[in-house]
């Protein structure tokens, strides 16, 4: 009797993903027919196979558009400053906790700083307008019992930006520092018994055994996280920025929205979300290319 055929003996599996494959198909490549409107000039009434097409035009009024150099080094600025804070910060957390041994303290600390990673920017946005309001916030309030005057934190450009990247690191090193705190623990105790036995103390320990044990991950991490170089976080700008930071705190998500939603110039806005998607795609085959030859990490 002749084996039945692999997809007819599967054909159970593939049921069964065929409403996940249908979902992607519509929400993750259907709307990829849209990049056609940066050749066009769009118009909503035309449609996208109605509109005229002009080339290369809106790539050319980016590249003079004289908002583009700044907005892009926003981008860069910020995602650069959100990718080392949230590579240093979680390994300095996780070494830190690491050395505690009451494990009901340790998973409490732990619960507590992971916490902010599953609220919205949406909360946590009015949480920080709240608490940064130049006449009501908690920290200007300290500020003033200080004898300093209010710091408009969130309406001063330069301030803006280290606004985001400090609030983005609250938000996300919990969850940086499970990634840590897992790593950790498969280094063999053995080493760090050795080591006790040669007269090593604790800081010796963390040089030597500690640190080296979790570079692997270290360097996987940080290689990856070139991918979003330009990914400063639309959904964390769009909720705490305002016209007075502009100059500081505009990014090209936020241009895009602002120019396609805002201005109604879909083209164009078009244009600058490809021209940021195509970098974008460099840089994480860059990054995987880096991960593979420096911590052996592939995909397939």
């Amino acid at each position: 009797m002749k084996a039945r055929k692999p997809l007819l003996s599967n054909m159970t599996f593939h049921l069964m993903i065929l409403p996940s494959l249908i979902i992607v198909l519509i929400y993750s490549y259907g709307p990829m027919l849209g990049v056609l409107m940066a050749f066009q000039d769009y118009r909503v009434t035309r449609g996208l196979f109605g509109s005229d097409w002009i080339g290369l035009d809106n790539f050319r009024t980016l590249l003079a558009f004289p908002d583009t150099l700044q907005v892009i080094w926003n981008t860069v600025f910020i995602a650069s400053m959100k990718i080392a804070a949230n590579l240093i910060v979680p390994i300095v957390f996780a070494l830190l906790l690491n050395e505690v041994r009451l494990n009901l303290f340790k998973r409490g600390v732990q619960t507590l700083v992971y916490l902010p990673h599953f609220l919205s920017w949406v909360i946590l946005g009015g949480i920080l307008i709240d608490i940064l309001s130049p006449s009501s916030g908690i920290v200007n309030q300290g500020l003033k019992l200080l004898g300093i005057e209010p710091i408009y934190f969130l309406g001063r450009n330069d301030w803006f930006p280290f606004v985001i990247v400090i609030s983005d690191v609250w938000k996300e090193f919990g969850y940086g520092t499970i990634v840590y705190l897992a790593a950790l623990s498969a280094i063999n105790p053995a080493l760090y018994e050795a080591a006790i036995v040669d007269g090593a103390g604790r800081w010796k320990q963390t040089l030597y055994i500690t640190l080296p044990g979790i570079v692997p991950v270290i360097i996987l991490l940080t290689t990856l996280s070139l991918g979003n170089i330009l990914n400063a976080g639309f959904d964390q700008i769009f909720n705490l920025y305002s016209p007075a930071v502009y100059q500081s705190g505009d990014i090209i998500d936020t241009l895009v929205y602002r120019m396609g939603l805002g201005q109604a110039q879909y083209g164009f806005a078009t244009a600058i979300g490809l021209f940021k998607s195509l970098i974008s795609f460099g840089l994480i085959a860059i990054s995987y290319s880096m991960a593979y030859r420096f911590a052996g990490y592939r995909i397939f």
